[in-house]
C-alpha cells in the first residue's frame, strides 16, 4: 500500500496541522485527569517496573518528558525505555521479536513504524503478543467505549479470530480524507470574468482560457493551465477528472456495488473518462510534467520566480505547490473547486480513511507481568479521554495548551472550542512536554473539531480551517458504498500473494492510463488488449482475496 508515500503523505499533514495534534470531546471521559494522590493504593505500593521499546522524534527526550512522569505518577509506573531513533527503527523492532529479547510492551510512532496486521496474527497466533479483550472489558472502559461507538476503529483493532492483538493510531484528519482536491486560480477567473467552473466542459473552458488569454498579464505565453505530480497525496490530476465519470478512489481502483468490490478501470466510464482527459491533454491543457515529476518540481511551478503561471493545481492542500507562510505572494489567489459534473451528472470526490493505516502502535508481549498489563492498559485507556490524548499529543496543559478564552472560535464553528493551543515563542527551546506521534490513539473528527483555530482561512494561522471549509465542498460526494481496503483484514496464508498481485494491477493500471492519455496507445484500438492484460494479471482472483476479507472482516 505504498507505505513510504503514506508516511511522505502523513508526515507533510502532521507539519502543516502541529495546532491540531490534539483536540478534546468531554462526553466520553471516564478517567480523570489528576495525578493519583498519595491516598490511591496504585501509589501506595512499589511502582511497577515496565520495559518500553518506543521511538524517539526530535525535540523530545522521553525518559525526562514531562508527559513520562506524569503518567509514571498517575499509574505507578517506572518505565524502563528502550528508545530507538527514527532511522532504523523498523529494523530493531523485527530484530528485538525475532531474538526473543523483546520488551513487555511496544508504544510505537506510527507514522514512522507499526506493526502490521501480518505481524500482529503471525506474533499473536505464536503467543508473543497478548489478545488485549478482556483487559479492555475490566480496566478501559474509554477504549471499550470508543470501539462502541466507532465502527471502524473496532473493525480496525479486531483481528478476524476475535482478539485485539493491539491498538491502531486512530488519527482522523478531515481535510486528509477527501484527498483528491482541486485549487484553481480565482484571481484569474476574476480577470478574465469567468465563474467557477461546475461541469467537466466548463472546466476545460476555463482551463482554455488560461491558455490563451493571458491572464497574468506578461504578455507571453507562459502559463500553465494544470498541473500536479506523482505522489499519492492528492497531487495526482487523474482521480479529480475522473471522478466526474466513475468513482476514482486514487489508490487501487476498486469500487463496492451491492455488496462487491469490483475494479473501476475495465468499466466504460473509465474509458470515457480517460478519452475526456486526453482531450485536455490534446489541447496542451495538462502539465506533461504533472506525470512525471515530483512535490518539489511542481512547487517550482506554483511558485515561478518571473510570473504567476499555474492555473489550477492538484493537491490535498495549496501548501503543496504554494507557499503559504506570512508575506507570500499567491496563495491566497488558489481556491476549491467542488466536485465537477460529467456528461451522466455524476460529481464523486476521493475519500478514505483520512491518514488512519491498518496495523498497531501499541502492543503488550507475554514478556508483561499481570500488573504490568494492568497498568499499561490504564494508562492507554486514559489517552482515549480527551485530556489525555491532549497531553500526550500536544503536551501538558498549561504548557502547550489551555482552556479557549471569550470569542475564541472552534475548528468547526458549530461546537464549543475546548482546547487552544498555545504557540512557542521565536527562539524557545523544546518543551518537551508530550509525546507527539507516540501518544497518538483516539483522535476523531469531532476531536479535532473542537481545537481553537483562527478565522481569517488565508492567514497562517487560519490555514487549518482553510483546509476544512475547503473539505466541506467534498464532503457527501463520495459513493454510498465505498470499498474500506484501509481497514480489512486479509488472510494470513494470502497477504504474500494479494500484495503480489496488487503492485502487478496498480502498476498496470496505471502505466496504461498515462499511455491512453499521452497517445502512445490508442483508446478503441487498444482497449480490449489492455483488458485482456488484466485478466491475464489474475484481477478476478486479487477481488476475490478482497471480497473474502471484506466479508470476513465484517463480521
Amino acid at each position: 500500500m505504498k507505505k513510504s508515500m503514506m508516511t511522505l503523505s502523513l508526515v507533510l499533514v502532521l507539519i502543516l496541522t502541529v495546532v491540531l495534534s490534539g483536540c478534546a470531546n468531554k462526553n466520553t471521559d471516564n478517567t480523570s485527569s489528576a495525578p493519583a494522590d498519595s491516598g490511591n493504593s496504585e501509589s501506595a505500593s512499589k511502582p511497577v517496573e515496565i520495559s518500553v521499546f518506543s521511538v524517539q522524534e526530535s525535540g523530545i527526550d522521553v525518559p525526562t518528558n514531562k508527559f513520562s512522569k506524569f503518567v509514571e505518577d498517575k499509574f505507578n509506573i517506572k518505565f524502563k525505555w528502550e528508545i530507538n531513533p527514527s532511522d532504523g527503527a523498523k529494523e530493531k523492532r523485527q530484530i528485538s521479536l525475532a531474538s526473543g529479547d523483546y520488551p513487555d510492551a511496544y508504544l510505537l510512532t506510527h507514522y514512522i513504524d507499526q506493526f502490521s496486521q501480518a505481524d500482529l496474527l503471525k506474533y499473536g497466533k505464536q503467543g508473543v503478543l497478548i489478545p488485549l479483550n478482556d483487559l479492555i472489558d475490566k480496566y478501559a472502559p474509554n477504549i471499550k467505549a470508543a470501539m462502541e461507538k466507532n465502527d471502524n476503529l473496532r473493525t480496525l483493532n479486531t483481528a478476524p479470530d476475535g482478539n485485539i492483538y493491539g491498538l491502531v493510531a486512530y488519527t482522523e484528519c478531515f481535510h486528509c480524507s477527501y484527498p483528491s482536491k482541486m485549487w484553481l486560480n480565482t484571481e484569474w477567473l476574476k480577470k478574465l470574468n469567468l465563474e467557477m467552473p461546475k461541469t467537466t466542459e466548463e472546466f476545460k473552458k476555463v482551463l482554455e482560457a488560461f491558455k490563451t488569454q493571458d491572464p497574468n498579464g506578461n504578455g507571453k505565453a507562459d502559463e500553465v493551465p494544470l498541473s500536479g505530480s506523482i505522489e499519492e497525496f492528492g497531487v495526482r490530476i487523474v482521480p479529480f477528472l475522473m471522478n466526474a465519470f466513475v468513482y476514482d478512489d486514487d489508490r487501487n481502483y476498486l469500487n463496492m456495488m451491492d455488496g462487491k468490490v469490483q475494479s473501476a478501470a475495465v468499466t466504460p466510464e473509465w474509458k470515457e473518462g480517460l478519452t475526456y482527459i486526453k482531450s485536455l491533454f490534446d489541447a496542451g491543457l495538462i502539465d506533461p510534467g504533472a506525470f512525471t515529476q515530483n512535490a518539489e518540481a511542481f512547487k517550482k511551478i506554483g511558485e515561478n520566480a518571473d510570473a504567476e503561471i499555474l492555473g489550477a493545481g492538484a493537491g490535498m492542500h495549496p501548501a503543496i505547490f504554494v507557499n503559504i507562510d506570512p508575506g507570500n505572494r499567491s496563495s491566497a489567489h488558489y481556491n476549491p473547486v467542488p466536485p465537477i459534473s460529467g456528461p451522466e451528472g455524476i460529481s464523486y470526490a476521493t475519500h478514505d480513511a483520512g491518514g488512519v493505516s491498518p496495523g498497531a502502535k501499541f502492543v503488550i508481549t507475554n514478556k508483561a507481568s499481570e500488573e504490568a498489563q494492568v497498568a499499561l492498559i490504564k494508562m492507554v485507556d486514559y489517552m482515549f479521554t480527551s485530556e489525555g490524548q491532549t497531553n500526550a499529543g500536544s503536551g501538558m496543559k498549561g504548557i502547550d495548551w489551555t482552556d479557549p478564552e471569550e470569542g475564541d472560535v472552534a475548528l468547526d464553528k458549530d461546537v464549543k472550542p475546548v482546547v487552544k493551543s498555545i504557540p512557542m515563542a521565536e527562539g524557545e527551546a523544546p518543551r518537551n512536554a508530550g509525546w507527539s506521534g507516540m501518544g497518538h490513539f483516539y483522535m476523531p473528527k469531532e476531536y479535532r473539531d473542537t481545537f481553537v483555530q483562527a478565522t481569517d482561512i488565508y492567514a497562517s494561522s487560519g490555514y487549518e480551517r482553510r483546509l476544512y471549509d475547503a473539505t466541506l465542498l467534498y464532503e457527501g460526494h463520495e459513493p454510498k458504498e465505498l470499498f474500506p481496503i484501509w481497514s480489512i483484514w486479509i488472510d494470513p496464508s494470502e497477504i504474500d500473494e494479494a500484495s503480489l498481485l496488487q503492485t502487478n494491477i496498480k502498476n498496470y493500471i496505471e502505466q496504461n492510463q498515462l499511455q491512453f492519455i499521452t497517445g502512445n496507445k490508442d483508446l478503441t484500438k487498444d482497449w480490449d488488449a489492455y483488458i485482456k492484460g488484466l485478466k491475464d494479471l489474475k484481477l478476478d482472483r486479487y477481488l476475490e482475496i478482497l471480497q473474502k476479507a471484506y466479508e470476513t472482516s465484517k463480521k
